[in-house]
């Protein structure tokens, strides 16, 4: 089976000739390819060759469109800092006061700051891999984008003493969200992930979540469907239990969980959403690879009489892991095939 063909059994909660697994590598792959972080974070050209070189060497099952988090923020006007083998920071915020949104336009992604270099990374791939390997693209979520536009202590404060302005400027953010989603689409993406580590409960309870950023989610994601996303892909870290039961409602066909949620819950939670996680990213410079593989076939065992999911860490494999460690994972899924046969 391709990979396209075992995403797409754990789409309808099956399981294919084995676990799918996608390892979240993104700046990593820079790192293996002997590529600076840079030169990766700036060209489309650099993207996909690391993406692809990675893939092709490691044998897993999907590839990402992935520079950083601070694409949207910064096609919009804020201001950042490169510094070598880092990713960048905001150090001048598009939104100062809530006032600045009347002079911001929405971005258009064909020209605005590196996003058409995201789109012709993804165009590029989907070339090289057409459907055999699914090209998965990412945006930022709402209330994500809106703390990278004016930062989280101010964006926060403002959804409390202010929730109408704050609710303007989540609504300007849903919308740079959308569009450049659905730009990524048309430009060769597949399916979208939605990253939103703003939502996650150990930032906002979980009934600002619901109020806030749960119906605009809704929306994107219904969009990205229209756009013809094989899948919407929802990923928030963290503690998330307490709000796993808005992804069904939310539109969400991928559940990422991170390590802070047991199989057994997100099992409960999310009866018929496709499952993906859960290693702890953190284990991936610090763990050996026979202790990788061995949670690896543990956390596979605890979905094997289900199906749906989709073997990964729970958030970004960081670029200083260990490759061997990356490795270990892929060939676990291969090893559980294995006895599964």
């Amino acid at each position: 089976m391709t990979g396209m063909q075992r995403l797409e059994a754990a789409l309808h909660l099956g399981v294919g000739s084995r676990v799918p697994v996608v390892p979240q590598v993104f700046g990593f792959t820079a790192k293996l390819c002997g590529t600076p972080l840079t030169e990766y974070l700036a060209s489309g050209d650099t993207l996909a060759r690391c993406q692809l070189q990675t893939r092709e060497h490691f044998g897993y099952d999907a590839v990402f469109g992935v520079m950083d988090v601070s694409v949207e923020t910064e096609a919009v006007g804020s201001k950042l800092c490169f510094r070598d083998n880092h990713y960048p920071s905001v150090t001048s915020y598009a939104i100062t006061q809530a006032a600045d949104l009347k002079r911001l336009c929405l971005p258009d992604p064909s020209r605005a700051g590196r996003m058409p270099e995201i789109l012709r990374a993804l165009g590029i791939m989907r070339s090289v891999l057409a459907d055999q390997v699914p090209v998965v693209g990412l945006v930022l979520g709402p209330l994500t984008l809106a703390t990278q536009l004016m930062g989280m202590e101010k964006a926060l404060y403002l959804a409390i003493d202010e929730p109408d302005q704050f609710t303007e400027i989540l609504e300007f953010a849903s919308q740079v969200t959308t569009l450049f989603g659905r730009a990524q689409l048309r430009a060769g993406a597949h399916l979208m992930m939605i990253f939103d580590p703003a939502s996650t409960p150990a930032v906002v309870p979980p009934h600002f979540f619901r109020e806030f950023e749960l119906p605009l989610i809704t929306r994107v994601f219904a969009e990205f469907k229209r756009e013809g996303s094989l899948a919407n892909w929802l990923h928030i870290a963290g503690p998330v239990e307490p709000i796993l039961p808005y992804y069904g409602p939310a539109g969400a066909d991928i559940a990422n969980i991170d390590y802070q949620v047991e199989p057994d819950v997100a099992l409960r939670q999310l009866p018929g959403i496709c499952i993906n996680g859960n290693l702890k990213s953190s284990s991936f410079i610090f763990s050996s690879p026979e202790e990788i593989r061995d949670t690896s076939l543990a956390l596979m065992g605890a979905f094997q009489d289900r199906g749906g999911f989709i073997l990964s860490s729970g958030c970004e494999i960081p670029p200083e892991s260990k490759p061997g460690n990356v490795g270990a994972l892929v060939s676990a899924a291969g090893v559980r095939g294995r006895l599964r046969g």
